[in-house]
């Protein structure tokens, strides 16, 4: 049984577009005996060969080769974030990308490979908690603005102030006037408090992941002790709310996509198609010295879809089936 349940979860990590042949992986696993013979760290070794004796060894091969050609189409990319992070110092602009979505929706993966060769003095991820007793009679937004960028700096949210469109009203940590407050307000907050002198450049990323890869991933945090520290009380009513998050999405492009601020929908159920395309999206905001001509910057339209596109899809649905699906 364990064998079995072991086995699913190495096949649940390949990914749909690449496999490699059996032929390749059995090349992989003799270099690795081969080389284990004359290897000091036996014990090291016995360990690794113990795995790959184990009858499920393809997928483990597989899933850790794939893994790796993940990790290697991004690299490109992320050199020439680097880039753009030289340019944004040099030219003294200002960058905000607000990651929002749903839990378990790929947001802080993404942000953790967008981030990871950047220049750390030049970049800031935010993620705030929850407003103590004086930001609680303060502007919603203002904890937000204090957080900004300086001239030359990146600042990444994770979550942003737009929690009081989607959870907060959903999750009852608001008031129904707060909230309408906030959607009649928003636009005309983000005009003078972001847009000064076309120094700021602000991208707005809405994380869309499917009810059904929401709940494989919660179950993985729930019995995943590596990841149990990110279920979360909104998490445990996600799924039993998932219809209110998605009238509240509706709601949010209605009010809040604009020619100036548009909403950017990432499709997420596959996590590293969602960070390649998000990390070419940011890459397109900005023109900057050196970039790649051989590098394809063009981002796939069935994983990065404009806020206006999303909403005509959701309003669709909402005719067909009562309610948008995700």
């Amino acid at each position: 049984m364990a064998n079995k349940k072991k086995s699913k979860t190495a096949k649940e990590s390949l990914s749909k577009e690449k496999k490699l042949p059996s032929a390749s992986i059995d090349h992989v696993i003799k270099t690795l005996e081969k080389k284990a013979k004359n290897n000091p760290k036996k014990e090291k070794n016995a360990k690794i060969l113990s795995i790959l004796k184990d009858k499920h060894r393809n997928e483990i091969v597989e899933a850790t080769l794939l893994k790796y050609f993940n990790s290697e189409e991004l690299k490109p990319y992320q050199a020439e974030l680097i880039k753009m992070q030289a340019h944004l110092e040099r030219t003294g602009k200002k960058m905000i990308i607000l990651f929002d979505g749903r839990d378990a929706s790929g947001k802080g993966g993404t942000i953790r490979r967008v981030t990871r060769y950047m220049n750390e003095k030049r970049y800031r991820v935010v993620a705030l908690g929850k407003p103590n007793n004086l930001q609680k009679s303060e502007l919603h937004i203002k904890r937000y603005i204090e957080q900004f960028p300086h001239a030359g700096e990146i600042v990444l949210f994770d979550r942003s102030w737009y929690n009081r469109a989607m959870v907060e009203p959903v999750m009852g940590f608001c008031s129904q006037e707060q909230y309408k407050r906030f959607l009649k307000k928003v636009n005309s907050y983000e005009e003078n408090f972001i847009f000064d002198a076309g120094k700021t450049i602000l991208l707005k990323l809405y994380f869309s992941v499917s009810k059904e890869e929401q709940a494989r991933r919660f179950e993985r945090r729930k019995n995943d002790p590596l990841r149990q520290w990110k279920l979360s009380e909104v998490d445990l009513q996600a799924q039993e709310l998932w219809d209110e998050f998605t009238e509240k999405k509706r709601v949010l492009l209605q009010k809040t996509h604009k020619k100036s601020s548009k909403w950017w929908i990432i499709k997420s159920d596959d996590k590293h198609l969602a960070r390649r395309e998000t990390m070419k999206l940011i890459l397109n905001s900005i023109k900057y010295r050196g970039r790649s001509r051989s590098l394809d910057f063009k981002v796939d339209p069935k994983i990065v879809i404009p806020g206006d596109k999303e909403l005509k899809t959701m309003n669709l649905e909402r005719k067909k089936f009562g309610a948008a699906l995700r």
